[in-house]
């Protein structure tokens, strides 16, 4: 014990003479050595120590004799303008590296959670960018006069309005101010429309659109002119006019003949629809094969053009026209029949809608010359039987769409020719008076089948009717004016067709 005691003495001694040390060069008043009034210090540190230890025992000197040493060594410093760390901050720095301040994490920015207020909310561009895409551009129309506001996004866009055409009745637009047609105008800029109708024009309407629109003559894609009384001239001035136009509709135009379309008609015209003019016959028709070579569709509705109109179809267009209508072309037979399948192979679509001298010879050459149609409409052709769909079933393999409306002599043997055609996907048997219950039966295994029509039919009953439940595919089905179907057979057809739109 007095070994360990007398050991630490000695320790004691040294550490206190190197404070004492410490606190003269501090201080500057004392000499070296102790001498002088500070030199007494040193001493009297190390008496005391001394002293402590021989009265104590070996643990209570160590615990006094450390805690005198930091209460001095922690009071120690230099005089000076900056204090020299202590001893404690030493050895943190020599054990644990220099201290730093922690980095600054920058405070997140609190976002404000509170809910808008409905003013406030059908203002929202966000909300509103998704609540317009419920509606179809015509709803739209209505949506852009709710508010300023609503309008100014609407008109931001062009795909809020594709597939929607300006219909102007110009009897309406001779008593509107200049300034209010200049902003019509503006708006079918600013909403990117590209289809223009004109109703009820006249050659002096046509120059003042022409006058007052000036930048349609690059923005119109597409014209339609119902019931104008336009003549040749008229036709000419829009025509030149438009020099982007792709798309040429004339429906009721009586004024104008087959030598204003002679002198009209522009090769870049690609869409071409004549209804209802009565002075289009076949020459019409043949300005139409030549002075077009890439005409893609054809709408012909004449009561006057004849097989040999068709017979001006040439290879020109066997590469480009791919839809052909002819609707109520009474004078037409199977030989313009046979004028179209060998100009025109590469049709796929092709309407003989009220043609009404078509027969099965006509539709069977139709059936092996046409491979590549996808939709067949022989609606109001009353000389069509059963025949006329096996011919079709067995050799139009493609067809997605075929329509028979009023096709009278249509029986459940010619619908069970049909239902063997796996890739047809639309069906309309409005009006056929002979389909009963076991050709419904037929339908049923039509797996491809979405959109069926029986609309008219008389002889279908709500038991035949209740087996289309078996076409869980189906999206679109229609049963107006069908005696057989009653309230309960909508319901049943509700709750096993839940996916299917049932036009009652």
């Amino acid at each position: 014990m007095d070994k360990t005691i007398a050991n630490f003495e000695v320790d004691c001694v040294v550490v206190a003479s190197a404070v004492a040390g410490c606190e003269q060069g501090a201080g500057g008043a004392g000499g070296a050595g102790g001498a002088g009034p500070g030199g007494g210090r040193p001493a009297d540190t190390i008496r005391r120590v001394r002293v402590k230890m021989s009265s104590v025992s070996a643990q209570g000197v160590v615990e006094r004799a450390s805690a005198e040493l930091s209460r001095r060594i922690t009071g120690l410093g230099l005089r000076g303008r900056k204090r020299s760390p202590g001893v404690v901050e030493r050895m943190a720095s020599a054990l644990c590296g220099p201290a730093h301040a922690a980095p600054r994490v920058p405070r997140r920015k609190r976002l404000d959670t509170r809910p808008l207020l409905w003013p406030q909310f059908i203002l929202d561009e966000k909300f509103l960018e998704k609540f317009f895409l419920y509606f179809n551009a015509n709803e739209r129309r209505t949506l852009a006069q709710v508010c300023t506001k609503w309008r100014d996004l609407l008109y931001s866009s062009p795909r809020w309005w594709n597939g929607l055409v300006a219909v102007l009745d110009c009897r309406e637009l001779r008593s509107a101010s200049g300034c209010c047609m200049q902003r019509f105008y503006n708006s079918i800029i600013r909403r990117g429309i590209r289809g223009v109708v004109l109703v009820s024009a006249t050659d002096d309407d046509i120059n003042e659109f022409i006058r007052q629109f000036p930048l349609s003559a690059h923005h119109i894609h597409a014209i339609g002119l119902k019931g104008c009384t336009i003549t040749d001239r008229g036709l000419e001035a829009i025509l030149d006019h438009l020099q982007v136009l792709f798309e040429l509709e004339l429906t009721g135009c009586n004024e104008i003949t087959e030598a204003g379309l002679w002198a009209c008609l522009t090769p870049r015209i690609v869409s071409l629809t004549l209804t209802d003019c009565i002075n289009i016959a076949d020459e019409a028709v043949g300005a139409v094969a030549q002075l077009l070579p890439s005409l893609y569709e054809f709408s012909l509705q004449a009561y006057h053009v004849t097989d040999a109109a068709l017979g001006y179809f040439s290879p020109k267009q066997s590469a480009s026209l791919s839809v052909l209508r002819l609707h109520s072309c009474w004078e037409l037979t199977n030989h313009g029949i046979v004028n179209i399948v060998h100009s025109l192979p590469n049709l796929t679509v092709l309407s003989l809608s009220g043609c009404s001298k078509v027969t099965d010879e006509g539709v069977e050459l139709v059936a092996e010359n046409l491979p590549r149609l996808r939709s067949l409409d022989l609606s109001w052709c009353p000389r069509v039987t059963d025949n006329a769909l096996e011919y079709i079933a067995c050799d139009l393999n493609h067809l997605e769409e075929l329509t028979l409306d009023r096709c009278v002599h249509i029986t459940d043997i010619g619908v069970g020719y049909i239902s063997t055609m796996q890739s047809l996907a639309a069906l309309f048997l409005r009006w056929c008076s002979q389909l009963r219950d076991f050709g419904v039966q037929h339908l049923c295994g039509m797996r491809s089948l979405q959109l069926l029509s029986l609309a008219g039919c008389p002889l279908l009953t709500s038991g035949g009717l209740s087996s289309l439940i078996q076409l869980r595919q189906l999206r679109e089905l229609e049963l107006t004016n069908c005696p057989g179907a009653s309230p309960e057979l909508y319901d049943y057809l509700h709750e096993h067709l839940p996916r299917c739109l049932i036009i009652e």
